[in-house]
């Protein structure tokens, strides 16, 4: 029987990560060997990340993954994406805000402006997967894993907005 793994889990989305990053489960076991002085082997750190004969992952070695992760080559925009599946199954709402590409605005409030363009087009996004997804007067994990992603790119829109109109408002109280 095939494993879907979703990303809504924390350990499925941790395991994708690390599965995805160069060098997969082996390099991050020889990494996290190199780092604590203590051997794990990749399929022990496997059965960890799946959680699977008796083994769990603690968040101190999830934690260093994430180190890991930050040092391979284009790993950096997914490595704690872990975490907000973590804290989204214990009711906490966590984004990770990169800095916006601020090039060509001629002010906050332009960059404001097309930041509201920018979610109106997402919740139009959001709209039409949800319509989908309560059809049926049921949410699968596959329509959870559909529209969660699209849900924390419209908080991402809105932090940033956030922070265009505090910046535009600074100077003029």
């Amino acid at each position: 029987m095939t494993y879907r793994y979703t990303n809504t889990n924390w350990l499925d989305v941790l395991y994708n990560c690390v599965r995805n990053t160069t060098g997969g489960v082996v390099s991050a076991a020889t990494f996290l060997t190199e780092r604590r002085g203590v051997s794990i082997h990749s399929e022990r750190l496997r059965k960890k990340l799946r959680g699977v004969d008796g083994e769990a992952m603690s968040v101190e070695m999830a934690l260093l993954l994430s180190e890991w992760m930050d040092e391979q080559e284009g790993a950096q925009e997914y490595s704690r994406d872990w975490m907000q599946a973590l804290c989204a199954a214990e009711g906490l709402h966590v984004d990770s805000v990169p800095p916006a590409n601020t090039a060509g605005w001629k002010s906050e409030a332009a960059a404001l402006q097309a930041k509201f363009l920018d979610i109106s087009m997402m919740i139009g996004r959001i709209a039409g997967v949800t319509a989908e997804t309560v059809a049926d007067g049921v949410i699968s994990q596959a329509e959870a894993d559909r529209l969660v992603p699209l849900l924390r790119d419209a908080r991402v829109i809105l932090h940033r907005m956030e922070s265009n109109a505090l910046r535009a408002a600074k100077g003029r109280r």
